[in-house]
């Protein structure tokens, strides 16, 4: 259940049951604000196009709208009207996914009635999203003080700006991570960076995790929980050694903690074991205070086998190493309670010339006429998250950040597993 902001001294409403919902009314809690709006009921379907603007217009900074409470206008007032569950909640979610454009991640939260079961109330969370803002109808709104608006296109253009401005961010704080790379001057492997920081967070967002007598415990705990049933089949077959569960050794980092592979120790100094197997290979999680989140990898590419000095890309490690990133995000906003926007960025370094694992015929790898070699040394993308898509849409997420370079090498079609969310 979502928390539900109605006002500085209310910030984390929960509603769970009707008498939550009359407990509310009954106290004045009740009233339509930037955050907030109430409904009888939604539109006919003829009119979803208004359904999809209410949606649309919180989608800027976030709300929630509650179906099943009628108002009096006259008297300010509102009081209990529930309203038939049955579709109800994939009617909304339905409009959300089509309507607006880009389409609308929500989250809903259905509330029984105690008379009738059948009956009851929907709870509507609409994220901020990080492509607002949304248009309907060649229109783009936004929430006024108590009711949706029509954008200017001078605001249009300024909140497109701020969202590249945290793409920007997402991208400096991924270029400190290229340049401080423990192995520059290790092997000839590709490396793999991603960048994960909280936009509105505290700044001891995860302190309680990477503190403590226990704090080398509670990481490991926390990477299990990246193993979950669903992302796990998502990623059969993508990630290779090592993973990020073979990380197993902690160590303190500045500004928190880490686990890493044992080559990856103290200071982030790589040492070589020669008794280990691929002892080039190294992964490191870095959990910072503040709620960022940091993964290495030093082995997104392998040489061919024989003669040649080529290497091949292992670009299905790429795609499940951001998924499985991308599950620890949203572990990490659970057990903080945050629930704001994430900056994102992907970045692969020491790719110039090339090629795939995936999309290269096995008959042509380690060859002079390999296909589809990568054209640039470096590859970096950014991007920004919600809360609902960590938990909701996650393959769309990883999709934006490594879909532009699975699509260079002609590699994206074989990902549709880990890059959708059917």
């Amino acid at each position: 259940m979502i928390s539900i902001y109605l006002s500085p001294s209310n910030p984390r409403w929960t509603p769970k049951t009707e008498a939550d919902l009359q407990a509310a009314i009954t106290g004045g809690l009740i009233e339509e604000k930037h955050y907030f709006d109430a409904k009888e009921m939604l539109a006919t379907k003829g009119d979803n196009k208004e359904l999809a603007r209410d949606l649309s217009s919180f989608a800027i900074d976030g709300g929630t709208m509650i179906v099943g409470l009628a108002e009096d206008r006259q008297n300010g007032t509102f009081s209990l009207a529930p309203q038939p569950l049955k579709g109800l909640p994939e009617k909304v979610e339905q409009v959300a996914h089509s309507l607006p454009d880009p389409p609308l991640v929500i989250l809903t939260d259905p509330i029984k009635s105690e008379a009738d079961p059948a009956q009851g109330y929907l709870v509507i969370h609409i994220p901020a999203s990080p492509l607002a803002p949304h248009m309907v109808d060649r229109r783009y709104f936004g929430r006024g003080d108590k009711t949706k608006r029509t954008l200017p296109d001078s605001e249009v253009v300024r909140l497109h700006e701020r969202r590249r401005n945290a793409e920007q961010d997402a991208l400096s704080l991924l270029k400190q991570e290229i340049d401080n790379d423990p192995m520059h001057d290790v092997g000839k492997q590709s490396h793999m960076f991603l960048v994960a920081q909280p936009l509105a967070a505290p700044r001891d967002m995860l302190l309680d995790l990477t503190s403590g007598p226990n704090w080398n415990l509670q990481l490991a705990r926390f990477i299990e929980k990246a193993y979950t049933s669903e992302t796990n089949a998502r990623v059969d077959g993508l990630e290779t050694y090592p993973k990020l569960i073979d990380a197993g050794n902690g160590y303190r980092r500045s500004g928190g903690a880490a686990r890493a592979s044992n080559n990856l120790g103290e200071g982030r100094i790589f040492a070589r074991n020669p008794g280990a197997y691929h002892d080039e290979n190294a992964i490191e999680l870095q959990v910072f205070e503040n709620g960022g989140l940091r993964l290495f990898s030093s082995r997104l590419s392998e040489r061919f086998d024989g003669d040649t000095e080529d290497h091949f890309l292992y670009d299905p490690a790429a795609v499940g190493n951001t998924r499985r990133f991308l599950a620890l995000v949203r572990q990490a906003a659970a057990e903080a309670g945050y629930m704001g926007n994430w900056a994102l960025a992907l970045g692969i370094t020491r790719l110039r010339g090339r090629s795939p694992y995936t999309s290269v015929p096995q008959n042509y790898r380690g060859t002079s006429v390999q296909r589809n070699r990568y054209d640039r040394d470096t590859y970096e993308q950014a991007t920004e998250t919600t809360w609902a898509e960590l938990n909701e849409t996650p393959g769309a997420v990883t999709r934006r950040l490594v879909g532009s370079f699975l699509r260079t090498l002609a590699a994206e079609e074989y990902f549709d597993t880990a890059l959708s969310d059917d």
